[in-house]
């Protein structure tokens, strides 16, 4: 175990877009909370030309991990109230947005692939958004029972949509 973490601290990670994802969601209001609550909703992810030759075999996939910054996220809360529950938690705890890297992740499913263009639905996302990365979903790899998923049981997130709460605003006057 490694006790200073003073190296990481002052260690900065730049990351660049490979591509942009278009939704009809053009601001967090109204947007579904995960893909899994999507009912379909269709986007396009439009990866950068020099990233094409990445595509091979995509289309072979069902679902697709896309991998996002939340670049219109609220600054970061170390507790949080999400939309399915009425008490705060931890912000690891909760897939809220406004987290200290505003990085996100959904399974999204794959409906076409047309040059540097990916047709997607279950988006989540605003349109947009900066897309990191892809990767293929796997069930054998991204799928686990489990017997334990703390507050969020019982809960289902089929009828919920995000009220705007975790959006950045903009300053008064712009």
């Amino acid at each position: 175990m490694h006790n200073d973490d003073s190296q990481f601290r002052a260690t900065s990670i730049a990351m660049s877009a490979i591509g942009v994802i278009r939704t009809p969601f053009q601001q967090s209001e109204g947007t579904p909370i995960q893909s899994a609550a999507a009912n379909g909703a269709k986007g396009v992810v439009e990866l950068f030309l020099e990233f094409v030759p990445g595509l091979r075999d995509v289309a072979d996939f069902d679902r697709l991990w896309l991998i996002y910054l939340l670049d219109r996220a609220a600054p970061p809360q170390l507790t949080t109230r999400p939309y399915l529950d009425t008490q705060d938690h931890g912000i690891f705890a909760t897939r809220s947005p406004a987290r200290p890297n505003h990085i996100g992740l959904s399974a999204v499913r794959l409906v076409g692939v047309e040059e540097n263009r990916l047709h997607v639905a279950d988006v989540d996302m605003l349109d947009g958004t900066p897309l990191l990365d892809i990767k293929p979903y796997v069930p054998d790899f991204d799928c686990f029972e489990v017997t334990r998923v703390g507050w969020y049981a019982g809960k289902t997130a089929r009828d919920v949509v995000a009220d705007g709460r975790f959006e950045a605003r903009k300053p008064e006057g712009r």
